[in-house]
């Protein structure tokens, strides 16, 4: 493109901004070392005013290309004016990205009392009292996430997979990553998933005893769960709901997709519906990978009750 002076403009790309915030304690600062090792420009805890601003001079230097920025509730007074700030970019049309880290308040506490440190908002009180106000301040920010990513269970190498997955260089690679995850709800609803589904009505190899310490990737529990008519019924179905979804979710332009599978305990049907979405989304060509999140955990529980 010609300039006034008849000469080449150079044309800067805007930034690759991404905004990371969430419950404190829920990994912000593993994940600014992540992305710093993917070549992001990091700065954490920046005041959410300075965040257009930011991401305008580094469009016009044209030196950073991508930078992670970490807010969150240490911000104290700036914070409360955070998601003006992100509704405001989005009027302007300033593209970016927001990463949300989320856990369980058993395993937030947990870390804290780990570490031995306080929560920045109970400093002279109860780490509860402090998680359950931070949560109440983050409820309309997490209304703007492009990714929500629950690291109650994730080892440290899971979690970095995650990030590079959903973050990392997609110049050769950029399939949508779908995760399927079965699990128990009296262990509580994933945090991170997009899409939760119940097969509690499908009828429940618990009460076979020959099954009953069995889980859903043994072969007498998949042929108990898969011989009732409405198993097949709702697979059938659910394969030509997921084949809707899944392409709507790459045309508008997600990394990764968490599917749940969820039975009571997350042993017998869940797993078995699990393995059989999780064949469906790779022979479709997609990156996935299982995660069976409560069989094990069910069946030490199942153990202790019968010993």
């Amino acid at each position: 493109m010609k300039g006034v002076n008849g000469l080449a403009e150079t044309i800067i790309p805007e930034i690759k901004l991404l905004i990371i915030t969430g419950m404190s304690g829920a990994g912000k600062s593993q994940a600014i070392n992540v992305l710093e090792d993917l070549g992001y420009y990091c700065i954490d805890n920046i005041p959410p005013l300075f965040i257009p601003k930011f991401a305008e001079l580094c469009t016009q230097a044209g030196s950073v290309t991508k930078a992670a920025l970490v807010v969150d509730i240490r911000g104290g007074g700036f914070f409360s004016v955070f998601d003006k700030v992100l509704e405001e970019m989005l009027i302007s049309k300033r593209a970016f990205e927001l990463l949300y880290l989320e856990a369980t308040d058993a395993v937030l506490i947990r870390r804290y009392k780990e570490t031995r440190r306080s929560h920045p908002l109970s400093r002279n009180g109860r780490i509860e009292d402090g998680i359950a106000l931070e949560r109440q301040q983050l409820e309309k920010i997490r209304a703007y996430a492009t990714n929500v990513i629950d690291t109650s269970e994730l080892s440290t190498s899971k979690f970095k997979e995650k990030l590079v997955a959903l973050y990392g260089d997609k110049s050769q690679d950029d399939t949508m990553a779908v995760t399927v995850l079965s699990f128990g709800f009296k262990y509580g609803i994933p945090l991170d998933a997009d899409n939760v589904f119940d097969v509690r009505f499908l009828p429940n190899p618990y009460y076979q005893e020959n099954l009953r310490m069995k889980t859903g990737l043994d072969t007498e529990v998949a042929d108990y769960v898969w011989k009732w008519p409405k198993t097949q019924q709702f697979l059938h179905k659910l394969y030509d709901m997921l084949d809707f979804l899944v392409p709507s979710y790459v045309q508008e332009g997600k990394g990764q997709l968490v599917i749940a599978i969820g039975c009571t305990g997350g042993m017998h049907r869940s797993v078995f519906i699990a393995e059989k979405v999780f064949e469906l989304v790779k022979s479709r060509g997609y990156k996935a990978e299982i995660v069976h999140r409560d069989a094990e955990r069910n069946l030490l529980d199942l153990r202790r009750r019968h010993n």
